[in-house]
This record gives structure tokens, C-alpha cells and sequence, in this order.
């Protein structure tokens, strides 16, 4: 199977590391210009690949020269590894089996962006998804898919590390199917789902001080916003902005107070 990894932060790092402990040659690795987490020199070398003929970045995926190098690789298989940008057509017609996307939900549930939020404050299942990339946000054919169990003490926070840990578990679970074209095509149940661009986040995370809520969901909205340092869930006072996060930890069940 000659599969190109497009690589990016910590679960990137893990899958690249996964075919370099394991002497499983890439044809290829792709890296995120931004290198947010500062990651990538991290990346390549855990990949095992040498050839720096063999390395490319985001900022030039539609050059001339780089789509002709990736074609000229002949790629099978595309993995999307937490990358965070939409594919083109131009490089989606590249591998010839197609390209699976790593998402952090339980698809069709949460498509799109903070996962982990609205998983919280909708009371959505949870989970990891490995899909089928095609030309839309997240709602390609699933190949392989993880559940995760919630509780009242996860946060924002604690599903984000949750899901990343998940996506690698996975993907190494199911890395034989993988390598040998083992790979199912299901189609989502779209209409059970949901879809969330980035614009919504923070008119959701707003407190109305007025305004009546059940206590379920407001400490669903709290929590989901606990991810420090990432900003809280918001209320507006007097003119003034604040901003509040919360810890919930279990202390024993309800008989043991009796």
C-alpha cells in the first residue's frame, strides 16, 4: 500500500511515529506550514523519511510542481492525520483508492467544528470517525468508528485529549484492514447528525442573566467552554464581559449520604 500522510499536532506525531517504530515505509508526508505546536521537525523525523524530496507543506499543495510529485508517487491512500484544512479536487484525484480523514466525533453527530463542545451541549453520542474524504465538510463514507463514553466530569477539555488518544488507538487497531485494502464504505445517516461551522461557538457560549435554563443545561454549557485557555462560557454585566469555567467531580453516589 503506499500511503502519503498528511500530518499535523500530536495525533500527526502519532501516526507518523506509527509508520517510523514500525519500518512502515510513506511515499510521502505532508505538513502544516503553520506548525502551530511548533511539531513539524518532530514529525519528520519520527516519520523515517530522509528524502526531504519526499516532504511537502500545506502553502504549496496547488503548486505546479507539487501536485506533479504527488502524482508521480502513484499513491494508493491518503490519511489526514488531524490536518486542518478542506482538500481539493485536484489533490482528492490523486491516491487511487481515496483519502480517509481522521474527525473527532461519532459521525454522522457534530460535522464540522468544536466537536467537543456541542457533543456536550447537544447530548450527542461521542466519539472518533475515520471517513472517506470526498468534496464536502465531513460526510464522506465511514470506514471505522470508536465510541466514547461521557460523564458529568468531562469538559471541552477532557473530550478533546479523549478524542485524539481515541483516533490513534484506532487507527493502529485498524492498520492491518488499512494496508490491505480492507477498508469499509458506509454511508452516513445524515439526518440523525448535525453540522457546526466556527461562527457559532461564542454566541452559544453566551449567558443571558435573564433568561431561564434548566440547570442540565447550563452546567452542560459551562463545562463544554472549561478548556482553559481557551476563553469560557461568557455574560455580559453593567457593560462589562465575563467569562466562567467550572470543575465537576464525582463524590460518591446518592445511598451513600443516606
Amino acid at each position: 500500500m503506499n500511503i502519503g500522510l498528511f500530518a499535523a499536532e500530536l495525533v500527526g506525531n502519532e501516526i507518523s511515529s506509527f509508520f517510523g517504530r514500525n519500518a512502515e515505509p510513506l511515499a510521502c508526508l505532508v505538513l502544516d506550514s503553520n506548525d502551530l505546536k511548533r511539531i513539524n521537525s518532530e514529525i519528520i523525523t519520527n516519520s523515517g523519511i530522509s528524502d526531504r524530496n519526499r516532504i511537502f507543506y500545506s502553502d504549496s499543495l496547488q503548486t505546479g510542481g507539487t501536485l506533479a510529485a504527488l502524482k508521480q508517487m502513484e499513491l494508493d491512500l491518503i490519511l489526514l492525520a488531524w490536518w486542518p484544512y478542506i482538500l481539493k479536487k485536484s489533490i482528492l484525484e490523486i491516491p487511487r483508492l481515496g483519502s480517509l480523514n481522521f474527525h473527532p466525533s461519532y459521525l454522522p453527530f457534530n460535522r464540522g467544528k468544536h466537536y467537543n463542545f456541542w457533543s456536550i451541549v447537544e447530548e450527542a453520542p461521542f466519539g472518533v470517525t475515520i471517513h472517506w474524504v470526498d468534496e464536502a465538510v465531513d460526510t464522506g463514507d465511514i470506514a471505522f468508528q470508536s465510541i466514547i463514553n461521557k460523564s458529568w466530569e468531562d469538559t471541552g477539555e477532557t473530550l478533546y485529549q479523549k478524542a485524539q488518544k481515541e483516533l490513534v488507538k484506532l487507527f493502529k487497531e485498524r492498520f492491518t484492514d488499512i494496508k490491505e485494502g480492507k477498508i469499509p464504505r458506509i454511508s452516513q445517516k445524515k439526518y440523525l447528525g448535525s453540522f457546526h461551522k466556527s461562527e457559532e461557538l461564542e454566541k452559544a457560549s453566551k449567558i443571558e442573566l435573564e433568561k431561564k435554563y434548566k440547570a442540565r443545561d447550563l452546567l452542560n454549557l459551562l463545562r463544554a467552554r472549561t478548556f482553559p485557555p481557551h476563553p469560557g462560557a461568557w455574560f455580559v454585566e453593567n457593560g462589562e464581559k465575563y467569562q466562567i469555567r467550572i470543575q465537576i467531580a464525582k463524590v460518591g453516589c446518592e445511598e451513600d449520604n443516606e
